[in-house]
């Protein structure tokens, strides 16, 4: 995405509770899934260099937040989504998906389980409004109620290896006891919020679910407390290339309603054992019992120019797949790519990577360049 197109008119985007904190910052807005958000602040290699070696804030409260609460609510979600959401333990969250009846993905998800009878769900951004039709649809059924909560929540990440050492003074909780995919009531700044250990980096952090009148009170307190340690404001192209180097899935590049959850690699959250059946359970058992037929892969490239969404694979001179997320890796200094391919082509690349042999290329603006095949996640957080 240029600046340029970050500046067409955008009248119509919604702002999140710390649109003036961005513009004050002198970020570079765009319309995003219809909101005004934060493209970058100055170089985006800086933020996501930032977030790998000691911190980055983001602002999140585009996501959508859906509210399934009631006697009903677990039932409900366990046949509206493809996970066992009834065995969530209070206080934990949850990664998963709402599927069609076809199988295909209609979003993935977070869901936190804040009490017995009280769920929040986390959608994306574009997915929001969908996910929640859907899941009023199949909650009819249940004694549950679903709303969107979407205006009463500001998000704000703070992400990377320091996040816990910045946060810590802030807060009332010890977070040596919130463990990863956890969420804890707690106040930051003397403010209340929902304070989970998610993210969508690759790295810790944390997610801040807090009162939009709040926003940029927290938002201010952290980016103190984090300065002296490095701590800068993070927009999306940062969160963007920071996601796949972590080998995680964006939706509407390696999820849609043509994917399922198998096919990007993914079918450990399809739980086919519940006694209770949910929408999609017939087709993803099949495509479960049948050969694969795509397979997601990683590539790294060794030229300079970039394999994009879209972009051909090419397998001995025969395309055999399509990129579904590219862009130059800041820490690994090289291209890198998702991309579906052939199963078969996959063994083979593997096998020719091992031999350092060639073979596999990416037709990026009607010239091959050479890549390969290396397993996924590119990176992984020092443990």
């Amino acid at each position: 995405m240029t600046d340029s197109a970050a500046t067409e008119p955008q009248h119509q985007a919604r702002r999140t509770p710390l649109t003036h904190v961005h513009e004050q910052l002198g970020a570079t807005l765009t319309d995003f899934a219809g909101w005004l958000m934060p493209l970058r602040y100055g170089s985006e290699t800086a933020e996501h260099n930032a977030v790998r070696t000691a911190a980055g804030l983001f602002d999140l409260s585009h996501m959508g937040e859906l509210s399934v609460t009631g006697p009903g609510a677990a039932a409900a979600l366990d046949y509206a989504l493809v996970g066992a959401l009834s065995a969530l333990r209070p206080g934990r969250a949850r990664y998963t998906m709402i599927c069609a009846d076809d199988g295909g993905v209609i979003d993935d998800l977070i869901v936190y389980r804040l009490a017995d009878a009280e769920y929040l769900i986390v959608a994306n951004a574009a997915n929001a409004t969908v996910v929640c039709q859907a899941l009023d649809e199949r909650s009819a059924q249940y004694d549950a109620a679903v709303t969107d909560r979407t205006a009463d929540y500001a998000l704000i990440a703070l992400q990377g290896p320091l996040a816990a050492r910045i946060l810590a003074p802030l807060t009332d909780v010890d977070l040596t006891e919130i463990k990863y995919y956890a969420s804890y009531r707690a106040r930051v700044g003397g403010r209340p919020v929902l304070l989970a250990r998610t993210g969508y980096t690759g790295e810790d952090g944390f997610e801040l679910f807090a009162a939009p009148e709040d926003a940029e009170y927290l938002w201010t307190t952290m980016a103190k407390a984090g300065a002296g340690d490095g701590l800068i404001p993070a927009g999306l192209a940062a969160r963007d290339t920071l996601r796949l180097e972590a080998g995680m899935p964006l939706y509407g590049n390696e999820l849609s309603r043509d994917v399922t959850p198998y096919d990007a690699g993914l079918g450990w959250v399809v739980k086919l054992d519940k006694e209770s059946g949910f929408v999609g359970r017939a087709a993803l058992a099949a495509r479960a019992a049948a050969p694969a037929q795509r397979q997601l892969v990683g590539l790294t490239c060794q030229s300079r120019r970039v394999p994009r969404h879209g972009y051909d694979v090419v397998w001995d001179g025969l395309v055999c797949g399509s990129v579904t997320s590219g862009a130059p890796s800041p820490t690994l200094g090289v291209p890198i790519a998702m991309a579906y391919v052939r199963p078969e082509v996959a063994a083979e690349a593997a096998a020719a990577a091992e031999a350092e042999e060639a073979g596999l290329a990416v037709d990026v603006r009607g010239r091959p360049e050479p890549a390969t095949l290396v397993p996924l996640p590119f990176y992984r957080r020092p443990s």
